[in-house]
């Protein structure tokens, strides 16, 4: 099973992507929105300095640190292939 993030936005290399998570753990990504077949949640991530502030429509909001710096605002969708 694949795991898929649709995301648009800013602070990652194209403004819209998708990030494909195989099930070894690897990862990779492509320009532009490829959507899953079954759909899980709707997040937004807002990328502050090393700290990201998340809200995910299935786990609700939380925080998490990062060990590098950024400033991103990202909209996304998850799902399953």
């Amino acid at each position: 099973m694949v795991k898929k993030y649709i995301e648009i936005g800013l602070g990652n290399r194209w403004f819209a992507r998708t990030e494909y998570e195989r099930e070894d753990g690897t990862e990779f990504e492509r320009r532009g929105m490829d959507f899953p077949n079954k759909f899980e949640s709707v997040y937004l991530r807002i990328w502050m300095g090393k700290r990201v502030l998340i809200w995910d429509s299935k786990e609700g909001m939380k925080t998490t640190l990062k060990s590098s710096r950024k400033l991103k605002v990202v909209l996304g969708i998850s799902g399953t292939e």
